[in-house]
């Protein structure tokens, strides 16, 4: 069995460290910076554990690498990039090999389903950063991170079986799941903070109190009402994935890494790397889209979708906008 980490951010780069740190074979692909620091000194990984500099091949195209039998590609790219990796990885013959989603967001499962035979879901759960090409801190201890995966839309099989075993070889806490979409679908109503976090930015708080980030209860209140009507219209059961989860205690809290402060969520990060696009069109923006689908009111996340799209078209900083003013924006005060 060999990894194919598709998209070496934050997530893709604790799974392709702790998969090499266990001894698995890892292929990885990146793109600008990154792909040149990791090429050139290989991948810095920071836990709260230590550091370690860990090496696998890396590569900036799909075309570029021998597929092999028992590859298995795990997507971890944003999901606004996650259409055109799909089709480079089909025009690649990667053929019927399995392909997991290991992203925020719920579309991206649908959109390999239309490529690929053998699709998973997997919802991620790791405070992990990525800001500095070359280098990715995780923060989850003891295991780096928890991972809900199943096959999609339903089901589970031997792939599943198989795949569990590697990354919990990796330190990584695995939970097969038949229905894992239902994790993902409560993912996702976590990740409608990670705009208000990116507008916000990180204010100085106890450790714990960073693992969720500033998102401002109030609007946090709003987004996750309109979530939760638009998925009882829409009939969708969704699974806590949240901090307060009991499943994360003792398995998988925030723990602190020397030398290092935490950055924040991934449109966070996002933001401080002036990556050219942010991921709320996917989170917030589905929101939307269920809403409109259902004929349910979605003001708030459409309106955290357009500052989304704002931010990133002023080459904004995380905290360019202070609580009160990103209140009136959304209507809220």
């Amino acid at each position: 069995m060999r990894f194919i980490i598709y998209g070496l951010g934050a997530v893709g780069g604790t799974i392709a460290a702790a998969l090499t740190q266990s001894g698995q074979a890892v292929v990885g692909i990146a793109r600008g910076k990154m792909l040149e620091a990791i090429k050139a000194d290989g991948l810095l990984f920071r836990t709260p554990d230590g550091a370690e500099r860990v090496r696998f091949p890396v590569f900036a195209a799909p075309a570029e690498i021998d597929f092999e039998n028992g590859d298995i590609a795990v997507l971890t790219m944003k999901s606004q990039d996650t259409a055109a990796a799909l089709v480079a990885l089909r025009d690649a013959g990667f053929g019927d090999r399995p392909v997991v989603c290991a992203q925020n967001g719920v579309n991206n499962e649908r959109l390999a389903l239309r490529y690929f035979a053998n699709v998973y879901g997997a919802t991620v759960m790791t405070p992990a950063d990525y800001t500095i090409p070359g280098e990715v801190t995780c923060f989850g201890t003891p295991r780096h991170a928890i991972l809900d995966i199943g096959r999609y839309p339903r089901g589970l099989d031997d792939n599943v079986t198989a795949i569990a075993a590697a990354l919990t070889r990796a330190n990584l806490a695995i939970t097969p799941m038949e229905e894992v979409m239902r994790s993902k679908y409560g993912k996702l109503v976590e990740n409608l903070g990670n705009v208000v976090e990116a507008a916000l930015g990180q204010r100085s708080a106890p450790l714990e109190t960073l693992a969720r980030g500033n998102t401002s209860p109030g609007i946090m209140a709003a987004a996750r009402s309109e979530a939760e009507a638009v998925y009882s219209a829409a009939g969708i059961e969704r699974l806590d994935v949240g901090w307060g989860s009991a499943r994360r205690k003792g398995v998988m809290e925030m723990g602190p890494v020397e030398g290092y402060a935490r950055v924040g969520g991934s449109s966070t990060q996002s933001l401080k790397r002036g990556a050219g696009s942010i991921e709320t069109d996917f989170l917030n923006g589905e929101i939307v889209l269920l809403g409109r689908l259902h004929g349910v009111p979605t003001p708030v996340n459409a309106a955290l979708c357009e500052i989304g799209r704002e931010l990133v078209g002023e080459g904004a900083v995380p905290g360019s906008m202070s609580a009160e003013a990103l209140s009136r924006r959304l209507g809220l005060g």
